[in-house]
């Protein structure tokens, strides 16, 4: 498997936080509720993304297909898609975490997991943009690399960069294309959003200085390997660093994301709190109970673990959800580390 492979199966990304108990930011979000649907203008329409490549058209484009996780923060702004592709739905049809708040029975699967893109039922849709998240400057995220060119050759897109940048950049960027798309950022929903995001931040801040030296470790879990991420590379881990948070720091890091480590070893690193990648496509928990050197863990043994959607959904609503859980999971822990 390919290093974006890894990636996107089980290594710690980065982006958001959210209590065991919440579920990662799915449809059961307390977020504000979504804003009026955008109204496509029928005048020109012009982004530049973050590969500045420029698209300009007559007319806002229709019919967008977008990455789940740059549909979820889309749909937060009022802005549909009309096709999707990434992790979508469950095995049971329900909605995967990383859905957000979109009705995954009114778009449609181009494809719902990695390596998979059906190019035929996407050129079907007559696509007015392609947009999906960037997590090195030359891929389109979920976009197959070995049919990279014959779908970028149907339609127009967009990438926007979501690594080695704070989480205000992406934010910022979504909301740029949600506005170039039609969305009003500056509705009630929209701006109260936005309001709580910056009073959320300053509650984490405020947690951070207050904590005493609470120590936290952003980890994935796979079958083979347990991960800890760096936070220079995610970009929810660095906006949190900035505020306050105590990270640790792994020392061998690859690839600029994380450090690979093997069961055996899985006890090299200790923190007080654990973020643990609540992804669908990594192991949680559950599975982790036979594992001595995950439940001889610190944090572990104190209970002070809590999901953690390494991928964010880039809008404001769902961002303040992650930084109040975060909030609360700091300012609920003890030191045992």
């Amino acid at each position: 498997m390919s290093r974006r492979g890894v990636l996107a199966a089980g290594g710690a990304l980065g982006a958001g936080a959210l209590l065991a108990a919440c579920g990662g930011s799915g449809s059961d979000s307390d977020s504000e509720a979504a804003p009026a649907g955008a109204k496509p203008s029928a005048g020109p329409f012009s982004f530049t993304d973050d590969r500045k490549t420029t698209v300009k058209l007559g007319r806002t484009p229709a019919d967008l297909v977008a990455y789940i996780g740059s549909a979820a923060a889309l749909h937060d702004y009022g802005v549909e898609c009309t096709g999707v592709f990434g992790p979508t739905k469950l095995k049971d049809g329900s909605p995967d975490a990383q859905a957000g708040d979109l009705d995954v029975g009114k778009v449609t699967v181009i494809g719902n997991v990695w390596g998979e893109f059906n190019i035929e039922k996407y050129a079907a849709l007559a696509p007015g943009l392609l947009i999906s998240h960037m997590y090195d400057p030359k891929s389109l995220w979920y976009v197959p690399e070995q049919s990279t060119a014959k779908i970028l050759g149907i339609a127009p897109s967009a990438g926007i960069n979501v690594a080695g940048v704070p989480l205000t950049t992406p934010l910022q960027r979504y909301a740029e294309l949600a506005e170039a798309l039609g969305a009003d950022m500056r509705s009630t929903a929209n701006a109260a959003a936005k309001a709580r995001f910056e009073t959320a931040s300053a509650g984490l801040r405020a947690a951070a200085k207050a904590s005493g030296g609470i120590t936290v470790m952003a980890t994935s879990a796979s079958a083979e390997s347990f991960y800890v991420s760096t936070p220079s590379s995610a970009a929810d881990l660095t906006y949190y660093k900035s505020l306050g948070v105590d990270f640790i720091v792994p020392d061998k890091v690859e690839g600029g994301f994380f450090e690979t480590l093997s069961w055996e070893n899985a006890g090299k690193y200790k923190a007080d709190v654990i973020m643990l990648d609540n992804r669908s496509a990594t192991i949680q928990p559950k599975d982790l109970t036979g594992r001595p050197t995950w439940t001889q863990l610190p944090a572990v043994k104190a209970g002070q673990i809590y999901g953690w959607p390494s991928e964010p959904i880039f809008s404001y609503a769902k961002c303040a959800d992650q930084l109040e859980a975060l909030t609360k999971a700091i300012a609920g822990a003890k030191k045992v580390s």
